[in-house]
C-alpha cells in the first residue's frame, strides 16, 4: 500500500500486527494505533499493509464530488421511497395550495419573511412524524423504565398539543394532532 492512499483514522491490517488506525502520517512512514494498544512506525510499502475496509475509487468522474454526492443521495431516497412531497402536500387543504406564509418582524425597519405554505406544511409533518418515531422508540426501549417512558411521553403529548394551533392545514381531519 502506498503511504499516498493512506489518511488519518483509516483503518488499516499490518499481516504481523493486525488491525489498527492511522494516527499520523509522514513522508516514508505513518503511525498506527493496533487494537491491542501498541503504536507502531510503519513504512506501509515495506510492510504489506492494506486497508481494512472495503475501499471504493470512482474514475472519470467529470461533475464536483458534492454534486456527485447529492445525486447518488437524492436516488438512494427516491429509491427507498423516503421523500414523497406529493403525498404530503394531497393532505394540506386545497384553500391553502398556492398560499404564502408571511412573518412580519416588530421592527418595521426588518425585511419580512415569506415561504410558500407547501414549504411549511412539509416541514410541520416532518415534525409531526418525527415525534411519533421518537414516541415508537421511546416505547419500545428496553433500559428504559415504565416511569421515564410516562415522563417522556408526557413532553411528546404536550408538543402535539402546541402543533394543534396546525390543523387549519389539514384537508382531513384525521391527519391532524
Amino acid at each position: 500500500m502506498k503511504i499516498e492512499t493512506l489518511h488519518l483514522g483509516m483503518r488499516v491490517r499490518h499481516p504481523q500486527y493486525g488491525t489498527g488506525v492511522v494516527k499520523t502520517i509522514s513522508e516514508t512512514t505513518a503511525e498506527i494505533e493496533f487494537d491491542g494498544g501498541d503504536k507502531r512506525a510503519v513504512a506501509p510499502d515495506a510492510a504489506g499493509l492494506e486497508p481494512a475496509e472495503p475501499q471504493t475509487a470512482v474514475s472519470g468522474l467529470n461533475l464536483p464530488l458534492k454534486q456527485f454526492v447529492e445525486q447518488t443521495v437524492d436516488a438512494a431516497i427516491v429509491r427507498l421511497g423516503l421523500d414523497k412531497p406529493d403525498v404530503v402536500i394531497e393532505k394540506l387543504g386545497l384553500r391553502w395550495h398556492g398560499g404564502r406564509l408571511v412573518m412580519h418582524p416588530a421592527d418595521p425597519a426588518l425585511q419580512t419573511k415569506e415561504v410558500p405554505l407547501e414549504t411549511f406544511f412539509h416541514k410541520v409533518v416532518m415534525v409531526r412524524n418525527n415525534l411519533r418515531v421518537l414516541e415508537q422508540k421511546i416505547n419500545a426501549h428496553e433500559k428504559l423504565t415504565d416511569g421515564e417512558k410516562v415522563e417522556m411521553q408526557q413532553y411528546i403529548t404536550r408538543s402535539y398539543g402546541s402543533l394543534t394551533t396546525f390543523n387549519v392545514l389539514f384537508k382531513e381531519k384525521d391527519d391532524q394532532f
